[in-house]
């Protein structure tokens, strides 16, 4: 069998998607990866189509000069507008909608599905769309909850303001005779925020995490391409557009390691754009 020892590229805009990268390490240890988070602008969430698609071509250059076998879009906002503009590269490009869309069809025994997310995710509707496309009688609800991603980039992801937050934006859907019977964390950044959302929504609902159903896709993917490593430990490199330290202070929670400033490279995404390999859309 041919292996390929390059590594898998995975970009997000800031610690978000590394919730995607500790489901692919769990699931495919063998692999190396590489991880952009655009740390310069974040968040995603609140930024325009047009420019979400011109940020999703500069890291995907970016991790293209990486030599990678493929790209993961760790990030819900930059998938739902995005993906299409990658689908040019000469690699495999996944985004993390589709796989939790389809896990959450698969969890809901109603139909009735709520979706958390960033303000340009809601107003894509790619999760109605995937959803209904499995499910077409599916009754979802979107709620968009931005600053739930300001807190996960400052690791105050649990306790009672946490929760506040959460039951400020969800509140109003619980415990009706019509409520969804399972919540999508449509953002990378909220299962950090896990602990705080289960402790509103009570232990009755499940949480939908993509990076699983990603990973379970990405694996199956690079094995029907014949494209998987050999069984070696793969490496991980982790690259920012700024802030390092406060990347490795929050990053290494995250991964389960001791990361200080210098495990984490600084790199200008704009530099490596080339139109030729991404064309403008």
């Amino acid at each position: 069998m041919r292996h390929d020892p390059r590594p898998i590229g995975i970009f997000d805009s800031g610690v978000g998607g590394l919730t995607v990268l500790r489901a692919l390490r769990a699931r495919m240890p063998q692999e190396s990866f590489v991880y952009l988070g655009d740390t310069a602008r974040l968040p995603y969430g609140t930024k325009s189509p047009e420019t979400i698609q011109a940020y999703a071509r500069q890291a995907a250059a970016a991790l293209m000069s990486r030599n990678v076998k493929a790209i993961v879009i760790a990030c819900n906002t930059a998938s739902a507008h995005g993906l299409a503009a990658l689908q040019c590269l000469p690699v495999p490009v996944m985004g993390v909608v589709e796989p939790g869309a389809a896990a959450a069809c698969e969890a809901s025994r109603s139909g009735r599905i709520a979706v958390l997310c960033t303000e340009a995710t809601a107003r894509s509707l790619a999760y109605e769309a995937a959803i209904r496309s499995i499910r077409p009688g599916a009754r979802v609800t979107t709620i968009a909850c931005p600053l739930l991603v300001a807190m996960a980039e400052e690791g105050w992801t649990d306790g009672p303001v946490p929760e506040a937050v959460v039951r400020r934006y969800i509140g109003h859907i619980l415990h009706k005779s019509d409520s969804p019977d399972c919540f999508v964390l449509g953002c990378t950044h909220f299962p950090l925020l896990r602990r705080a959302i289960a402790a509103v929504v009570g232990p009755a609902w499940p949480l939908i995490d993509s990076g699983d159903a990603v990973a379970r896709c990405v694996e199956a993917q690079l094995i029907d391409t014949g494209s998987s490593a050999a069984g070696r430990q793969g490496t991980v490199t982790l690259m920012v557009t700024d802030g390092p330290d406060r990347f490795a202070r929050l990053a290494g929670p995250i991964l389960g390691a001791r990361l200080r400033e210098r495990d984490v490279e600084v790199v200008d995404i704009g530099e490596v754009v080339d139109a030729a390999v991404i064309p403008a859309a």
